[in-house]
């Protein structure tokens, strides 16, 4: 609660002193009340929230000692030109497999990996041509056709419009000022 006693704050930036009447405190006691009421009520609802949200239990969790899995698929799409395959396979910590991808070029790429606890993961690239080039055939030339000729554009006729115009507006003689009924 604020005093009416006069007392003075200086700004280490400003050069002049900020006095106690420009700042703005409550007399008032129901006002003071009221904030300490909210306070109260805001530090409950923390005190609240804090018990509900009780952190969730560690639950145990199953851990298989020699995973094993083997998956694989194989893609053929010719109407989009798409051709890749992957496999794998997993022992326990050992984990091997291959994949191949057409690369832009034309050229198919194959990755064959492994990976364990010991050496880490070893991948080998190799490429391979998708299609052999075979003897280059010769083609006839396409045969020459005279070119058609040019027929001049049709000429441009002016036309009617297709609207009216207006209708001259129809004006009420003007009443003398001002008009009393």
């Amino acid at each position: 609660m604020c005093t009416d006693e006069r007392w003075t704050i200086y700004n280490a930036s400003a050069t002049r002193a900020i006095h106690s009447s420009l700042l703005r405190c409550s007399n008032n006691p129901k006002q003071t009340n009221m904030n300490s009421k909210i306070v109260v009520f805001i530090c409950t609802l923390g005190v609240a929230c804090a018990s509900v949200l009780a952190p969730a239990p560690v639950v145990a969790a199953r851990v298989d000692a020699l995973p094993q899995y083997s998956y694989g698929y194989d893609v053929q799409d010719s109407l989009t030109g798409d051709y890749k395959g992957h496999q794998e396979n997993r022992n326990g910590d050992l984990v091997t497999g291959s994949y191949s991808v057409v690369d832009p070029d034309g050229t198919r790429r194959i990755v064959d990996y492994s990976a364990d606890p010991l050496n880490g993961f070893n991948a080998v690239v190799r490429r391979e041509p998708l299609v052999v080039a075979g003897p280059a055939r010769v083609v006839a030339p396409a045969p020459v056709v005279a070119p058609a000729p040019v027929v001049a554009p049709a000429p441009v006729v002016a036309r009617a419009p297709l609207y009216a115009p207006a209708p001259a507006p129809l004006l009420a003689p003007r009443l003398p000022y001002p008009y009393y009924y």
